[in-house]
């Protein structure tokens, strides 16, 4: 629990829209980082995991999945990052790898954790 809002870690690693489907089944959706505290929060449960973003409607138009934009600036983003590697990393992951730490873009279909999200005031 971190601020008004409950946390699933997964185990399993599954693509960015099974990751998503697993959380709506839990009540929740794929998390939303709104601050560098909640980031700090969240870094360090897995060394990949994805979270609640994406720039598949617009190529490097970030929004989470309620439809709100990335605020680039506010949050942390491994080095290079968001870069569209050999194309097609339209989804987003948070990585903790000494060298490689924040905010990541990859193909939606590669197999990572994922962390969901659900505020209290929905319970």
């Amino acid at each position: 629990m971190f601020g008004s809002s409950c946390y699933f870690f997964s185990t399993q690693r599954r693509s960015w829209d099974d990751g998503r489907r697993d959380c709506e089944k839990r009540g929740a959706d794929l998390v939303i980082i709104d601050s560098r505290q909640e980031q700090a929060f969240l870094t360090g449960f897995s060394p990949a995991a994805w979270v609640g973003m994406t720039d598949r409607e617009r190529e490097g138009t970030w929004v989470w999945v309620d439809g709100t934009p990335v605020n680039r600036q506010s949050l942390l983003w491994a080095p290079g990052q968001p870069d569209d590697s050999l194309g097609g990393e339209d989804c987003g992951d948070l990585r903790t790898m000494t060298q490689f730490l924040g905010l990541n873009d990859v193909n939606c279909i590669v197999r990572l954790q994922w962390i969901c999200e659900k505020s209290l005031t929905e319970l």
